[in-house]
């Protein structure tokens, strides 16, 4: 690993962040995907 010296934990912290929030948009997107996807079925078995 690099050697970040005073600043490693302020940089983990900031790639830790970061990380934790693309997992949420992709875990959001995946979901309204889905919801999507149940709601044309949906709309489409009435139709």
């Amino acid at each position: 690993m690099i050697e970040l010296g005073k600043y490693a934990g302020t940089v983990l912290a900031a790639y830790g962040v970061s990380i934790l929030l693309l997992i949420g948009i992709v875990w959001q997107t995946l979901a309204a995907n889905a919801r999507a996807r149940r709601e044309l079925e949906k709309h489409e078995k009435h139709g």
